[in-house]
């Protein structure tokens, strides 16, 4: 016996009942110490049961996607004959990091701020956490790939739409200063992504979460001209194209059937960074649109200096790099670090060497609800491991950088505090500790 979130009144056991042993959310942490004004760059949302009601036309409400409990009184979406449970802990905010690694089964087993809006600011406050960018989950995939591959294109196309037209309702508008907002597009067709993405600029979306390599998802690749009209209304919109760790899905054929897949394929993520960089890089386009802006989410930065130099050997010293690179005026390196940006949740190693990869280009990340995120203790995750940078070094990665990258507002105040000009000093108001909430902004010069 199942029953679906189309039948409210269908009977469940209590939560307490279906949940497995060692399964318990933790009591809500303790404020965080504000040391810095945190934009994280990458973080993920649990789309709502209630998502798709009255956002696609009637004629495909019986088949966009829905919540179905099944017998054991799971919760799992289901689409196009398809099912998605919760996967890759991927929503397991508060839980103990000690408790045993195991999904939630259900939306009450998750904190709230998986899949609330409000609920999230809440966490963000707790957390010490300014803005968020959130990618979608497993119903939609991280970059709308679930609807953009349905067997019927136009159910496809309309809920993409649906999923955009309910985080500008529901995440972004009440929410303008925290919430980041990107959006998704329709893969199958370049003249609808691109038509998509317009639309949501209109409104003021800021960046589109896309493949980071088409071709691994049945798409024509990069380097086809498939993909021009989509680059092309990134650029003509100043749209954001985030390329998050597999949105273009996990290869399994390198992983070792008899070992840790969970573990393996989480050790390699950098590495699908990498790859899509290379891909995007060959391909010619931020070449040809100097001002494209690419984000590496979740991908860390380690790999970027390794790049950079094997771009820089190939293309200067021994020669090859130089056949499929028509211009003369500027190296591959100096267009992956013009027009990349990278995200580091954990980098220890790279920190002292950041000046390779150019301090401006590099952004943090907090990942909630994943089991990686550093919430509730970003804060102080963040104060260890960028001890040994300077204050305004500090600012750049952990706002700044973003606040310029995605044109979003900052508080008026912002930690750590940097020092001012003489002739400005006198007519600044007193620093304001208390960053998250603040509702006055600083503008923020492209």
């Amino acid at each position: 016996m199942t029953s679906d979130s189309r039948d409210p009144g269908a009977a469940v056991a209590p939560s307490s009942e279906l949940a497995p042993d060692g399964w318990a959310l933790l009591p809500d942490p303790e404020p965080a110490e504000v040391r810095y004004t945190v934009i994280s760059v990458d973080d993920h949302l649990v789309e709502p049961p209630h998502l798709f009601e009255g956002r696609v036309a009637s004629r495909f409400a019986d088949r966009a996607p829905f919540v179905r409990t099944t017998s054991k009184g799971h919760q799992i979406w289901v689409f196009d004959g398809q099912a998605y449970p919760q996967v890759g802990l991927n929503a397991v905010a508060g839980r103990s990091k000690d408790a045993p690694p195991m999904e939630p089964v259900r939306f009450d087993q998750m904190r709230p701020g998986c899949w609330d809006p409000d609920a999230r600011v809440a966490d963000m406050d707790l957390g010490g956490i300014w803005a968020s960018a959130n990618f979608p989950s497993q119903i939609t995939g991280f970059c709308g790939s679930v609807y953009s591959q349905a067997t019927d294109p136009d159910l496809g196309l309309a809920c993409v739409r649906a999923f955009n037209d309910w985080f500008f309702e529901e995440w972004f508008t009440p929410h303008p200063e925290r919430f980041i907002p990107v959006g998704i597009t329709f893969l199958a067709d370049p003249q609808l992504a691109a038509a998509e993405i317009r639309r949501n600029a209109e409104r003021g979306f800021t960046a589109v979460s896309l493949p980071e390599q088409p071709q691994k998802l049945g798409y024509p690749s990069l380097h086809s001209g498939w993909w021009d009209p989509v680059v092309q209304a990134c650029v003509d919109t100043d749209t954001v194209a985030c390329l998050h760790v597999g949105s273009s899905g996990i290869a399994t054929e390198d992983m070792p059937v008899d070992g840790p897949v969970v573990e393996f394929t989480a050790t390699l993520f950098s590495s699908l960074s990498m790859h899509a960089a290379t891909d995007w890089l060959w391909s010619g386009l931020p070449l040809r649109h100097p001002t494209l802006k690419i984000c590496l989410s979740e991908g860390g930065i380690g790999w970027v200096p390794m790049l950079a130099d094997r771009l820089d050997y190939i293309h200067d010293v021994s020669g090859h790099g130089r056949r499929a690179w028509p211009s003369t005026d500027v190296t591959p390196t100096e267009v992956l670090l013009r027009n990349f940006w990278f995200c580091s949740l954990d980098d220890p190693s790279i920190w002292p060497i950041r000046e390779r990869i150019g301090v401006d280009h590099i952004m943090v990340e907090v990942d909630y609800p994943h089991a990686d995120s550093t919430w509730p203790d970003t804060q102080d995750f963040l104060a260890a491991r960028l001890a040994d940078l300077s204050v305004d070094e500090a600012a750049a990665v952990t706002h700044r950088n973003a606040a310029r990258l995605f044109r979003h507002p900052l508080p008026a105040q912002t930690l750590p505090a940097q020092a001012l000009p003489a002739q400005h000093l006198s007519s600044q108001p007193e620093p304001d500790h208390t960053t998250p909430g603040s509702t006055d902004h600083e503008d923020i010069e492209p």
